[in-house]
């Protein structure tokens, strides 16, 4: 199957980009999300009316982005948790208390914005956390986690 991206889509290309997926992929994620459109001539011409449209709304989208993460360079985190006496916590923290304690700070984030590729925390202490706030704009947080 041959479509159109709408937007930038991860390992697949940016807005405008014709590419070949699998049919269940293009059916199932793409064209329902609006992310892409089959390329066929009547598609093709709508979207070379529109493209200056849809690269505008993708800039604007960059640069939100990119004023989240100024807003967040200098921001330090602080989750209290309950923790024993040697600094193990009574359950742990993830992506959601993360974000919920970042939104709190004064920076909407979303918990899919943040990344935890070694699982969640255990551990009193602190931690860089990355939040990949667009495909081509990721922060790092730090995050203190104290025992309460």
């Amino acid at each position: 199957m041959e479509v159109i991206l709408l937007e930038r889509v991860g390992r697949l290309g940016t807005v405008g980009d014709r590419v070949k997926v699998r049919s269940g992929y293009g059916r199932n994620y793409l064209l329902p999300q609006g992310k892409a459109i089959t390329a066929t001539a009547a598609n093709i011409a709508a979207f070379e009316a529109r493209r200056a449209e849809l690269e505008a709304a993708a800039g604007e989208r960059r640069k939100n982005a990119e004023t989240r993460a100024a807003k967040l360079a200098e921001l330090v985190v602080t989750i209290t948790a309950n923790a024993g006496d040697e600094g193990k916590l009574f359950g742990s923290v993830g992506a959601r208390d993360i974000a919920e304690a970042v939104t709190a700070a004064g920076v909407e984030v979303a918990k899919s914005e943040v990344k935890l590729p070694a699982g969640t925390l255990r551990e009193v202490g602190q931690y860089d956390i990355t939040l990949q706030l667009h495909e081509d704009v990721a922060q790092t947080v730090k995050i203190v986690i104290e025992a309460q």
